[in-house]
């Protein structure tokens, strides 16, 4: 989907914020999974990225990075010492068409990664096809993605390998889970840990500790806050109707599991039902009556000040905020995250599992200068050594190695749990992630370790003594234990339909900005309304549908979803 590359899930996935969707051991191409790390033995030699002699990459983004230094962080000088590649890099500020201007102007940087946006560009002809390129010089790539490289392929038509997947690691084992909605610590703890499994759980627990405690540190005191800003209205407002009503992930559609049918979400007579309950929170004064006409940075601000009982958002959009909490000791106004239903009658299927989620990531352009050292240079951040310095760091500095076991000292944990951002910013770890091929959590390298520092035990040594009793309050040792495993849901063959990519020219996309416009505008009319003319509204809301064409825009998403699954799997 076109606005739905702003997301997130996935955004910062990989270290900081997490894609949606999840995988238990190892997902294969037939949906079956198996143990097999596929990462058992030493990397490839990356003996063909001898030449390190100094070069300049540009490079775009259409993710913000609002840490990044200019590779002068720790790993950054690291990565340049070895592979001899410094990148000029602009991140996204938010401007959706950047990439549009990009694709239009003929004037390309050597590396992008445009999210949803590579179709502009392929149909441009500005991306290399990296087929041959990966062929000869990238033997850490071609390890990593292993049996899942068809899955690089562009279309049925065209199999050319225009983008190297980033954003989901191979072989992804969720080891933990954010969910979306969250409650503060202090809001369960006073009431006695009490069950929350409802949207009525949830509001409960918001309204009792409301009106115990109508102000926090002298300011009133907000039960749930949502953010409308632009695109983050799918995040926080719409998306989290599907999370609600037992589906997963896929963007602006539900995909019936059995014929691949696609339907915008909103026409499901239960996410009436969800989007009737926060009707009924703004009617009975526990949303956030600025939730629609707030900013980010207003926003985050209210959450900071540690006096918004609840959210509904993904753990990304809102980790700036808990992080100026934690430096302010303010622990116990941090969140929980719950596996909220309608009822009890719908599980959470936030652990779903896509297999490996090929899709967004990054190409070399048409104007690259010197392609060859561009794929060598993904490829060793592909390599076993190129992954575990993105992720751990440097050894002696960032991580230690005890008894075998790489170990990352108390004081660099606090600080990049407590300190999270400015620990990015002057360390690197975790900026570099979405640069290049990478495994998911729980796949082991060579030596028996994770590559990654998301693993149980890391997890549970990175929860702050508030989180770690609120966990064992209810019997838990990690967010994840709360909610419904993968194995309770099949695989799905389409990974995450937000991430088809879906040509900017086509009559899809047309009739997609249609009923997108509807939606922005009706669901804060609806939400906001009184409720005796909820029905009405939300009538006229799926009229509205239908006259913009949502049928056919349901029909030609079918085919894509169809295709992609004939792509994936045969």
């Amino acid at each position: 989907m076109k606005l739905d590359f702003k997301r997130s899930a996935l955004l910062l996935l990989a270290s900081v914020l997490a894609l949606s969707a999840a995988a238990c051991g190892k997902s294969g191409d037939d949906g079956k999974t198996t143990t097999d790390s596929g990462a058992s033995s030493p990397s490839p030699s990356t003996g063909a990225q001898a030449d390190n002699t100094p070069i300049t990459f540009t490079f775009f983004s259409s993710d913000p990075s609002p840490n990044w230094n200019n590779m002068q962080d720790e790993v950054g000088k690291v990565i340049t010492e070895k592979t001899g590649v410094t990148l000029k890099a602009e991140f996204s500020t938010g401007n959706e068409d950047k990439v549009a201007l990009i694709a239009a102007s003929g004037n390309y940087p050597d590396l992008i990664s445009p999210k949803n946006g590579a179709s502009l560009l392929v149909n441009a002809g500005a991306l290399l096809d990296l087929t041959e390129l990966i062929e000869k010089h990238a033997p850490n790539l071609k390890k990593v993605y292993g049996p899942y490289m068809k899955r690089l392929r562009w279309s049925n038509e065209d199999p050319s390998i225009y983008i190297l997947p980033t954003y989901a690691g191979v072989n992804h084992t969720a080891f933990d889970e954010g969910g979306v909605f969250h409650l503060q610590h202090a809001v369960v703890k006073e009431l006695g840990y009490p069950q929350i499994r409802t949207v009525k759980d949830f509001e409960n627990a918001i309204r009792q500790y409301k009106e115990k405690h109508p102000t926090i540190d002298g300011q009133p005191t907000i039960g749930l806050s949502l953010i409308a800003d632009n695109w983050r209205i799918m995040i926080s407002v719409t998306n989290p109707a599907f999370f609600a009503t037992g589906a997963s992930d896929d963007g602006e559609y539900y995909i019936d599991p059995k014929t691949y049918e696609a339907k915008l979400h909103y026409r499901r007579p239960e996410e009436k039902e969800y989007f009737r309950w926060l009707n009924h929170l703004n009617a009975i004064g526990l949303l956030d009556p600025e939730s629609f006409v707030q900013k980010e940075d207003q926003y985050k601000a209210k959450i900071a000040s540690g006096r918004v009982l609840g959210l509904i958002d993904a753990t990304w959009g809102f980790a700036d905020a808990v992080n100026s909490l934690k430096a302010a000791g303010k622990f116990e106004r941090t969140y929980g995250h719950y596996p909220v239903t309608l009822n009890e009658s719908f599980k959470a299927a936030n652990l779903q599992d896509t297999g490996f989620m090929a899709g967004w990531g990054v190409g070399i352009t048409k104007s690259c200068k010197d392609p060859v050292r561009a794929i060598k240079f993904l490829d060793w951040l592909a390599s076993e050594e190129g992954q575990i310095l993105i992720n751990w760091g440097i050894e002696g500095k960032h991580y230690k190695v005890e008894n075998g076991k790489r170990v990352i000292p108390p004081d660099v944990l606090e600080k990049k749990t407590n300190d999270a951002a400015n620990f990015a910013r002057t360390t690197g770890i975790g900026l570099y992630n979405l640069l290049s091929a990478h495994y998911g959590d729980g796949v082991k390298d060579s030596t028996g370790n994770y590559f990654t520092t998301n693993f149980p035990e890391q997890i549970q040594a990175g929860y702050s003594p508030i989180e770690k009793e609120v966990l064992a309050a209810y019997g838990k040792t990690t967010w994840k234990d709360f909610f419904p495993p993968a194995s309770e849901f099949p695989v799905k063959p389409w990974g995450a339909a937000w991430n088809i990519p879906v040509d900017s020219d086509s009559e899809l996309n047309v009739l997609f900005k249609k009923t997108q416009e509807i939606v922005w505008k009706r669901i804060p009319q609806v939400i906001l309304a009184k409720p005796e003319e909820f029905d009405k509204l939300w009538d006229e809301f799926m009229k509205d549908l239908i006259d913009a064409g949502v049928e056919k825009q349901e029909k030609l998403y079918t085919e894509l979803v169809k295709a992609r699954v004939k792509l994936w799997n045969e």
